[in-house]
């Protein structure tokens, strides 16, 4: 089912600002050959006659009981590490990283494997709702390639960037770029390709530049990569201030926090975003809203990895750009449904304290709770403006990037009983949805469906 070139009649849910759930009832939207949403009819429209006569067998409708929702856009995936999704979780970032993650994320110098295990990431993300996603890859300048080239192969909207890890003290010897100007320079070479890439015409995959994060990275592979972000214009993504151990690297080394060590080298753009951060001050959140640049709230992972809750209610209130991410593997599902769900529970958790033997009103941070539609509205239209793009709302002027999702698929999770009310049927799909519930994923109104 294209709608590329057509319209689609259906129920449709979206929330095109973090207090607002809007829900399209029954409406018809009308889709550009580019996959760009033209027009919006509701019933009753005067319009609407006339356009559905005009599409004629270029009209589809969602069956009943099916609902539709913008493409999930997720921030933050380590591409590499989806072989060890639910595993590997029993040690802090330091370790981690050292004793299973540069290993696995070593092989995919090997072509064979990372073309296998790369199909099957891209193929599960796009079944599973995931429309956008915002990839490192690894430190392999042809791996990079390989992954971008299969999702322009396989359609999904996705910024890819070639990870630089350049220091010797932090860095394995077989897994670490030569010099930080080899580092640059594959960079470079990775932008060209994307940008260059003969079935990449429409942009819909894009470059990234990614230092890892700071421990791993020389000052001159930083200063260098800043000035290529001013150069090409491209989007940046690094890790900010995850964990006590990241956050105390930065602040030894430099005297000044992650972000602010990170804006300068000229990594803190409009188009950056940054993972995790669950330990900016006010200060580092002000230098974010004054960039432009957003942070990828990864709820699940910081659980495992980051010493903390990110503040997420405060960062909101300061203005700061937030969309969620998954951070596979360091979070164990690659579900952005999950990522709703733990974000909301993670909040309640920092809201309302965590240690029992502390008085009540001791034991939290107070008024740092955000409900299901902030989440809803942060995997979605939170995501579009942090990577500023037209992605997330259903919305004139946006792309198409939506899923269908089947609340009678007996397979799926979902049971509606008496459920007719719109909220009580959003909060069911955002609680209940499984990869069995959905019917249809599109990608500019091209069905991308494995």
């Amino acid at each position: 089912m294209n709608i590329a070139g057509a319209g689609i009649i259906g129920t449709f849910f979206h929330a095109p600002a973090c207090d607002r759930l809007e829900v399209l009832e029954n409406v018809l939207i009308r889709v550009d050959d580019a996959g760009t949403i033209t027009d919006i009819h509701p019933p009753g429209d005067s319009m609407r006659t006339l356009v559905e006569a005009e599409l004629g067998e270029r009209l589809f409708r969602l069956p009943d009981g099916h609902y539709g929702l913008p493409g999930l856009v997720d921030l933050h995936i380590h591409a590499p590490q989806y072989p060890q999704l639910g595993l590997a979780l029993d040690e802090p970032l330091e370790v981690w990283l050292q004793k299973y993650t540069f290993p696995l994320e070593a092989r995919y110098a090997d072509l064979d494997f990372a073309r296998t295990h790369y199909s099957v990431l891209v193929a599960d993300l796009l079944a599973t709702g995931t429309t956008t996603a915002l990839y490192f890859a690894t430190q392999q300048e042809a791996a990079t390639k390989l992954l971008a080239d299969i999702c322009i192969e396989k359609g999904q909207r996705a910024l890819v960037g070639k990870v630089v890890m350049d220091d010797p003290a932090a860095c394995p010897d077989d897994y670490r770029d030569e010099s930080a100007a080899t580092a640059v320079a594959e960079t470079r070479a990775v932008i060209a390709h994307i940008q260059a890439h003969p079935k990449n015409g429409a942009g819909r995959v894009l470059p990234v530049i990614t230092p890892r994060f700071i421990p791993s990275c020389t000052d001159e592979a930083l200063a260098g990569l800043g000035a290529l972000a001013e150069e090409c214009g491209c989007h940046v993504q690094t890790h900010c201030s995850e964990s006590d151990w990241a956050h105390g690297h930065v602040l030894q080394r430099f005297g000044i926090t992650d972000a602010a060590a990170l804006d300068t080298f000229g990594l803190l753009t409009r188009k950056t975003v940054l993972a995790h951060s669950n330990f900016l001050t006010d200060d580092d959140m002000d230098r974010l809203v004054s960039r432009g640049a957003a942070v990828a709230h990864c709820a699940l992972s910081n659980i495992y990895f980051a010493n903390s809750v990110f503040p997420l209610r405060h960062a909101l209130e300061k203005g700061v750009h937030v969309g969620l991410g998954t951070d596979i593997s360091g979070g164990p599902s690659a579900s952005m449904f999950e990522a709703c769900r733990t974000t909301v529970q993670s909040s309640r958790m920092l809201a309302e304290g965590t240690d029992p033997s502390l008085p009540a009103d001791e034991r939290g941070r107070p008024n740092s709770a955000i409900d299901l539609v902030t989440a809803f509205h942060l995997a979605t239209a939170g995501g579009g403006v942090a990577l500023d793009l037209p992605i997330g709302v259903l919305a004139p002027g946006y792309r198409f990037d939506a899923l269908a999702v089947d609340t009678n698929a007996r397979a799926g999770a979902i049971r509606l009983f008496d459920e007719t009310a719109p909220a009580a049927v959003f909060q069911k799909l955002i609680y209940g949805t499984t990869r069995a519930n959905i019917a249809h994923v599109w990608v500019d109104g091209i069905e991308r469906t494995p």
